[in-house]
Formats: C-alpha cells, sequence, structure tokens
C-alpha cells in the first residue's frame, strides 16, 4: 500500500508535532511535505494530500475530513505568535491586513473586533509581510515564526489567543491533523492516529524538546529561552476537553458574524 502523504508547516510550533515523522522510522509509512497553513487545508481539498496539520477554519468548509483526536496546536494562555500588530491604539485602527497563509487567525480576528473590539474593520488580504502590510493598513495580523519575530516594543500589539481566553474563559485552537475520509480505506486508522499522538509525545520529551530549541534559536535568532518558553509554556499540544470547548465557542462565534460557514460536527479517527 502506498505511503500516506503528509502536507505539514514549516513553523517552529509545529516542530515537536512533527518529530518522529521527521527523525524516526514513521516516514515508511507516510510521505512528507511542507507548505503554509492555509495550502494545507487547499492541498486536502484537492486532494494532493492525505492528511494536514489543517487550520481549525478550514474544518468547516474541506469536506469529508476526520480529525485525528487529542492532538493540536492550541493555547490556554498568550500564545504569541498569533498577533494583531498596529501603527496605533487597537481602537483607532480602520483598516486591518489579514495574512493570507492563515484561516483561523483571520477568523478569530474578525470575531474579536465584532464582539469585543467596536466591530467589524476594512479588511485587506496581504502576504505577510509586516512592513507591507502597515505601509497599507493601520493594523496586521501575523502568525507564526514572522510573528515570534516582531519587535513590541516599536508596535501596539493584542495576542489573539489572550484576547479570546480573556474574554470567553476558554482555551483556543488553531489547528489539529485531520486526514481524507477516502485515504482511510483499507488502513488501521487507530494505528494512524497512534502514529500521530506518538511523534507529539516523543517531540515533547525534554531531550527532544532542547534539541528543537537548539536548532531553531539560530534559525529565528531568538534567544534559546524564548523558544524553549514558548513551546513548553505558550503552545498547547493537546486537544482535551476545555480545547474542545473552546473550539466550538468558535465554531459558533465565526458563524454568527459570516466569518465561517457553519462547521460539520467533528469526526474523530478511531
Amino acid at each position: 500500500m502506498s505511503r500516506l502523504k503528509i502536507s505539514a508547516i514549516s513553523y517552529l510550533n509545529t516542530a515537536p508535532l512533527l518529530w518522529d515523522f521527521e527523525h524516526q522510522d514513521a516516514n515508511a509509512s507516510f510521505e512528507l511535505s511542507y507548505t503554509f497553513p492555509s495550502a494545507c487545508a487547499q492541498a486536502l481539498q484537492n486532494g494532493t494530500a492525505d492528511i494536514g496539520i489543517i487550520p481549525v477554519a478550514a474544518y468547516a468548509t474541506v469536506a469529508d475530513l476526520v480529525v485525528v483526536p487529542d492532538v493540536a496546536i492550541a493555547a490556554r494562555r498568550a500564545i504569541r505568535s498569533i498577533l494583531l500588530v498596529s501603527q496605533r491604539p487597537i481602537e483607532r485602527a480602520r483598516t486591518v491586513a489579514l495574512d493570507t497563509s492563515s484561516l483561523t487567525s483571520v477568523a478569530l480576528a474578525k470575531v474579536i473586533f465584532a464582539k469585543w473590539r467596536g466591530g467589524a474593520r476594512e479588511y485587506v488580504g496581504m502576504a505577510p509581510d509586516l512592513d507591507a502590510m502597515l505601509a497599507r493598513c493601520d493594523a496586521a495580523v501575523l502568525i507564526g515564526d514572522p510573528a515570534l519575530q516582531v519587535d513590541r516594543t516599536r508596535y501596539v500589539t493584542l495576542d489573539l489567543a489572550e484576547e479570546w481566553v480573556t474574554r470567553t474563559g476558554k482555551s483556543f485552537v488553531f489547528a489539529f491533523w485531520a486526514i481524507r475520509r477516502q485515504a482511510l480505506a483499507g488502513r488501521d486508522a487507530a494505528a494512524i492516529a497512534r502514529a500521530f499522538q506518538n511523534s507529539r509525545d516523543h517531540g515533547l520529551e525534554p531531550k527532544n524538546l532542547e534539541a528543537i530549541v537548539q536548532e531553531w534559536s539560530p534559525r529565528l535568532s531568538l534567544p534559546q529561552s524564548t523558544i524553549r518558553a514558548y513551546l513548553a509554556e505558550n503552545i498547547h499540544y493537546y486537544l482535551d476537553p476545555p480545547c474542545l470547548e473552546g473550539l466550538e465557542l468558535f465554531y459558533r462565534y465565526a458563524a454568527e458574524i459570516a466569518a465561517l460557514p457553519e462547521a460539520p460536527r467533528l469526526r474523530f479517527l478511531s
């Protein structure tokens, strides 16, 4: 049987999830490629990938997906890599550039503005180039490694995960692994789920997490302490009941303001 094709993201926050696929024998069963978040969902939709670490927003738009249980990129506090960056106080920002590599963070920003920050703004989709975004708009949504590298002394910044948690009291889920239902034919679904859960667990082992810190600190020109705290404290890698509660609320709010269509019930790999 052919190897399952994985579409992954080459951001620091996915490194623990990919540990086995990059370092162990898992590649005997899986073929790994890298892209940006919104393109992972597109790869599943057009069938060029079987499994993707997709923005949770994509689950509302891509049909026939099944979610790997218990694995996520989520936040229970500030996440530091999902930011609204502004040249002026947030309330005075009238135009907002939206990172076109993102789906979930874009929808989250729209929810935050609509419900708690004075109503919808004028939104402009742009590539994730902060200087270009702020040359055109008052503020910008920036995600992933570029957001981690923002000099916060120069701008007003709003951590979107922290804002969500403060406003709702609930965790926020940004991404999870999903697989095309058709790709499961003739395969052991439980074994696939275990492969992704085990990879997460191995990536979070102290020695392996430290190896990730050592690799990524020079790559991002950030101190090792910053990388270590980000992976160990800011990101929550489990799709647990509090995360599922927060996800359900996000889907409801996003549908209410038409930022996303109504999401189908979550179906889990088992």
